[in-house]
């Protein structure tokens, strides 16, 4: 199918023509992938179909996941013909029905626990481990053993091995080797396993992992192989929380440090794994296809794609989440990547953020959460937008979540518009989806993080291919709606539906349009229908001013009745019901006479006919009831009129970045502070270079939020901190805006508490870190705006406190130290 040309790029076979591709890796065969989905009694036969459908949806045409070896192999290395190896057989048989290529990675090294504990499975991974598999020369011949049998095993669905299933386009020989020992054994290892992979026939490009081991890369280099292959988690991992701020300066590009060596040179470039992990937004995955393509990129798989039975927990891998009906807006941010990586130039740059925002076209935007195409013919967006369609009466596709020009939509699933012939369109709706808890703290299979519901919704299409009557019949299994449009507004559920002007009979309900069917559909029922209200409080609001309270209603019917009973600590009590705002939405309005300075106390109340559940804590009950004795409720505080807002606090703020990775007892620390129940962030780095820097970072955009009347009151940024040298040290502050623009001031710290003003006349624009830092750690530490504007307080979005260390200090290298006790922002 594609072969390695001189120069390094992949080429299709038939027309010389360059081969892109763009997926997702996905597990169900497998560890845990394969247990989450037998526990919930789902056949993985089903839940493959399923998922397989919704990637081709997404119009994805790449797999790729690292096979199990330890769940079919011996120690050995013999092949066990098992159900894991069936499975996986049925998932390629699947895949190549929907023209989705698959990318083999035969050995994985892992055990089958992750997230459980690992089982006492068979292979030889498990008796070897990463390390020694890459020096040991038994574990050299279990793998080689291992390898051949593999690829000369028949798949019993397409009747064909590995290397003559033409849909299968190259191998990978391993996931994420970790070398040591002599370089030389190491090329030895690659040209070996390499060898193996041809000695059974196998004629297809052969990549090898570069960036997981990169001060081995020339080692690797020097093997015998037609590619190299590269992951990229720019937001880091493992958050236990979703990341929140603008990172698309983190995907302006993919830095490669390997061009220097000459093997390198004309050898075609893979990414097996990608994803902005712990990020909920949709705007960073056409961004990082447009970084790829930039780089020499090919082929791209995100890690991982979250099997339908599971993705209501998100319990797979916590600090990715990404799913087309529990996170439609990120799914359908992949879809629009897609387009972009087979779209974007190879190696063509688009400048620096923000003028990389637009490109082609496409667009993606942070403050919006928003990725969209705007092509003739072709119309995607994550979220709402205004954007027009270049030419609407030529698209022939349309898919979205929220309402468009030509989409205006009360839901919050993914639909999709497909036109199948003149005056006959296609129409899928998913379910309505919502994030009730944070979908990237610590998970449990009992634990649900989104909520789907089933309901009917509002829908005009305004399409003149259509016009404004058409008929809407649903061809789904199950499902009878019939409907017509009156000025192309309509009522719709989730399901498939033919929409045909004019009344037209159109395609049959089993025809095929691509690689899809038309009456296809795959969505789950809710996992639990109970109420959930998911509310934020506000940590501090203004006083002598009214604010708003939103939250988040799921599990009732549309006649409920959700009301606030707040009250202040001067025994002002009040009771405010909260409107509909559509999409489950709720909003009060807290008058002015209950936010006098001090704190509101409050609980929000839920009526749906005769059941009544209190929030926080979902108690069931009547609330105004003599004998109703919860007394849980959500907190704001209310500044005092000249009251300094809080940036940083130690004592309740744990949500922060550090860099360099400080860990470790006498690295990062809380200490106890003079004044009872206050902590102090001790941060000391031992051991760092000269120019190199110590910092962290915290978003403080939510404590912005609640003051916003009075930011433009606060005048000075105020620092209490001391070093922990016996010299001074030169400390730079710095308030990040959302705009990916740095604004700081350099202080003096010396060895004593010391509280340091900042006039915010005197923040100048300057380049700040980018933290969380990515994996692998090559990538840049700095960004620069080259368009930061004027500074505006209502803008920030992170704080950032640094050291570098000094090139004239007495002794480079030594510990340098900082102790902070908070960060506020200050009136005169």
């Amino acid at each position: 199918m594609v072969y390695v040309d001189q120069k390094g790029i992949l080429r299709w076979e038939k027309n010389k023509q360059e081969a892109t591709f763009f997926g997702v890796n996905y597990t169900v065969p497998f560890a845990y992938g394969y247990r989450s989905v037998k526990a919930r009694k789902i056949d993985p036969e089903k839940a493959i179909d399923q998922d397989v459908y919704h990637l081709a949806r997404l119009g994805l045409d790449a797999f790729r996941v690292h096979i199990w070896d330890t769940e079919i192999s011996d120690s050995l290395g013999n092949l066990l013909e098992n159900e894991h190896l069936r499975l996986f057989d049925y998932l390629v048989y699947k895949l190549k029905q929907r023209n989705i290529r698959v990318m083999l990675t035969p050995i994985a090294f892992w055990g089958n626990g992750y997230p459980e504990k690992d089982e006492a499975t068979p292979g030889f991974s498990r008796r070897y481990g990463k390390q020694k598999a890459l020096v040991d020369e038994t574990a050299f011949k279990a793998q080689e053993n291992y390898i051949k049998q593999l690829l000369r095993h028949v798949n019993p669905y397409t009747k064909l091995t590995y290397g003559d299933d033409a849909n299968i386009i190259g191998a990978e020989v391993n996931n994420e080797p970790q070398h040591s020992g002599p370089k030389a054994r190491t090329t030895e290892y690659v040209n070996r396993m390499a060898a193996a992979i041809r000695a059974t026939g196998w004629t297809k490009p052969i990549f090898y992992n570069i960036s997981e081991s990169p001060t081995y890369a020339d080692a690797v280099a020097k093997a015998q192989v037609d590619g190299f292959s590269f992951q990229w988690y720019p937001t880091g991992l493992v958050a236990n929380h979703t990341l929140q701020g603008n990172y698309l300066p983190h995907v302006d590009r993919y830095h490669i440090p390997f061009d220097t060596i000459p093997e390198f040179r004309n050898k075609a470039l893979m990414v097996y794994e990608f994803d902005a992990g712990d990020v909920l937004g949709s705007y960073m995955y056409p961004a990082m296809a447009r970084s790829f393509r930039g780089a020499g990129f090919q082929w791209a798989t995100q890690f991982a794609y979250d099997p339908l039975a599971t993705a209501y927990g998100n319990t797979e891998y916590q600090t990715h989440y990404l799913n087309l009906a529990y996170t439609p807006s990120k799914a359908i941010s992949l879809m629009i990547a897609a387009q972009v990586f087979h779209q974007v130039p190879l190696r063509k740059s688009y400048g620096t953020y923000p003028a990389d925002s637009v490109f082609e076209n496409f667009r993606v935007s942070y403050k919006a959460s928003l990725s969209e195409m705007n092509a003739p013919q072709r119309f995607l967006y994550s979220n709402t937008t205004t954007t027009k369609p270049v030419n609407a009466a030529k698209l022939t596709q349309v898919a979205g979540v929220g309402s468009s020009p030509v989409a205006r939509y009360t839901g919050s699933g993914a639909y999709f518009l497909d036109k199948l012939e003149k005056g006959v369109w296609r129409l899928e709706v998913m379910p309505d989806a919502f994030h009730i808890r944070d979908p990237f703290a610590k998970a449990s299979p009992d634990k649900e993080v989104t909520r789907l519901q089933w309901q009917t919704q509002a829908m005009q299409l305004l399409l003149a291919d259509l016009g404004e009557t058409f008929t809407i019949t649903a061809v789904n299994e199950g499902n009878t709606y019939r409907a017509t449009a009156q000025a192309g507004s309509f009522q719709i559920q989730p399901g498939t539906y033919l929409l045909a002007k004019n009344g037209k009979r159109g395609f049959k309900p089993d025809a095929s349009f691509g690689f899809l069917q038309v009456n296809e559909f795959a969505a789950p029922q809710p996992f639990d229908t109970k109420p959930y209200v998911n509310h934020q409080p506000l940590r501090e609001v203004s006083a002598g001013k009214s604010f708003p309270l939103t939250a988040q209603v799921v599990g009732v019917s549309a006649s409920a009745k959700v009301s606030v009973q707040a009250n202040n600590q001067a025994g002002v009590y009040k009771t405010i019901g909260m409107q509909p705002m559509g999409n489950n939405q709720y909003r009060a309005e807290v008058p002015a006479e209950l936010t006098s300075p001090g704190q509101i106390s409050y609980r929000i109340m839920v009526q749906d006919g005769d059941r009544h559940v209190t929030y926080p804590g979902g108690y069931e009950g009547d609330p105004w009831a003599w004998d109703y004795y919860h007394s849980d409720t959500w907190q704001t505080f209310v500044a005092a009129e000249k009251g300094n807002l809080s940036l940083f606090n130690p004592t309740t703020d744990r949500s922060l970045y550090v860099f360099p990775n400080l860990w470790k007892s006498d690295e990062r620390q809380l200490v106890s502070s003079e004044n009872t129940g206050q902590l102090i962030l001790k941060l000391t780095a031992k051991e760092l270079a000269t120019g190199q820097t110590m910092g962290f970072q915290q978003y403080i955009g939510d404590k912005l939020q609640g003051r916003a009347p009075e930011l433009a009151s606060f005048d000075k940024l105020v620092v209490r901190m001391k070093a922990t040298t016996a010299s001074a040290l030169p400390v730079n502050v710095r308030l990040i805006s959302g705009n990916a623009a740095a604004f700081a001031a350099t202080v003096n710290v010396g060895a004593t508490f010391q509280v340091l003003e900042i006039p915010l006349s005197a923040l100048k624009p300057a380049p700040f870190l980018l933290l969380p830092r990515p994996y692998p750690g090559f990538h840049p530490l700095w960004f620069s705006s080259n368009k930061p504007g004027a500074f505006q307080l209502p803008q920030i979005e992170k704080l950032e406190i640094s050291v570098t260390q000094d090139q004239n200090a007495s002794k480079p290298g030594q510990p340098i130290g900082v102790e902070i006790e908070g960060v506020w922002l200050k009136k005169n």
